[in-house]
């Protein structure tokens, strides 16, 4: 059976601040423990008005340790940004921390704009092999007999789960290659999701860390009592990826009924296509998308998003998506 995840960017909403943000991440991860969620993991972004969790690690110590059982990660941590001892120590410290609940995902996107990359980097690496190579630099900081004198302390012989993270066709290659998990950014670059699956399964090389292929899979669920409820509380997530698309990134805004009335083609059809992943509505309606969806995909999880501006109809949702697949 696929098993259900949550994927959280601590939105900052419209009139608010990123403390009010931190606290809302606490209680969603409390309550997707709760709900019995299999992980709950936070992104790495940077420069964003409406995304809090550039301090990624942080906040991800702050999550688990308000919960007690969830596995809490990076989804995930963009490589680039950073050197590879850092983040092994980051994440050693965090693994001895909460033993045995915590998973680093690894992407190459900067998570940002390019000057922000720029200021995050310095020098913006240009070579295609630089993010393989800091991946398995990284790997070998944390097994039980690096490689390279240095040492990363807390973090050697800790062998933190790695996972990689993609929307194209370099990550699928990658993680098949290391034989390690692959996760896909269905949610918001869906265009060759099918393509990267069919070639993650197809040249999987088994090792230490996983025997055979697995795929996750990024998914918008927005689930209310009712379709039009949910449809109105999903407007708040269009207006953002029009926003961003159109290089106005903002706080997360307020639903607005009736939103796609207002846009012109070029925006509905641009959120059609990122958004192909994506369930809104009642119950039976979601559970009819997640199923049609793990039907086309044979996913073995997925990572559920939900960027509501109001807090408790996002527990709501999250609520509603547990029980459709028992």
């Amino acid at each position: 059976m696929t098993s259900l995840s949550v994927l959280d960017l601590s939105p900052i909403v419209e009139g608010s601040d990123a403390a009010q943000s931190f606290r809302n991440s606490l209680s969603l991860a409390q309550h997707a423990e709760r709900l019995g969620y299999n992980r709950f993991w936070l992104a790495e972004h940077h420069g964003m008005p409406g995304i809090a969790s550039a301090a990624t690690a942080v906040l991800i110590g702050h999550v688990a340790g308000g919960t007690k059982t969830i596995r809490v990660g990076a989804g995930g941590i963009m490589l680039p940004n950073h050197s590879p001892l850092v983040i092994a120590e980051q994440f050693g410290t965090l693994e001895s921390l909460y033993p045995g609940r915590i998973d680093l995902g690894l992407g190459r996107a900067p998570g940002s704009d390019q000057l922000t990359a720029r200021a995050l980097r310095r020098n913006l690496q240009t070579d295609p092999e630089e993010f393989p190579r800091d991946v398995v630099e990284l790997m070998d900081l944390m097994s039980d007999q690096p490689r390279q004198h240095v040492r990363a302390v807390p973090g050697t012989g800790l062998k933190v789960p790695v996972w990689i993270l993609g929307s194209s066709l370099f990550g699928a290659q990658l993680a098949a290659m290391l034989g390690l998990p692959y996760a896909f950014a269905s949610h918001f670059a869906p265009q060759q999701m099918m393509q990267a699956i069919a070639l993650y399964r197809s040249t999987f090389k088994p090792s230490a860390q996983l025997a055979e292929p697995y795929v996750m899979l990024g998914f918008n669920v927005f689930a209310a009592d009712t379709d039009e409820e949910a449809a109105v509380l999903a407007t708040s997530m269009q207006q953002a990826f029009v926003n961003l698309r159109s290089g106005r990134p903002s706080k997360l805004k307020p639903p607005m009924p009736g939103y796609m009335k207002h846009l012109g083609p070029a925006e509905q059809a641009m959120l059609a296509g990122v958004l192909s992943c994506t369930a809104i509505g009642s119950p039976d309606t979601v559970r009819e998308g997640l199923r049609a969806f793990i039907a086309q995909t044979r996913a073995d999880e997925l990572m559920v998003t939900s960027q509501m501006f109001d807090h408790q109809a996002r527990l709501r949702s999250y609520e509603i998506t547990a029980g459709l697949l028992g």
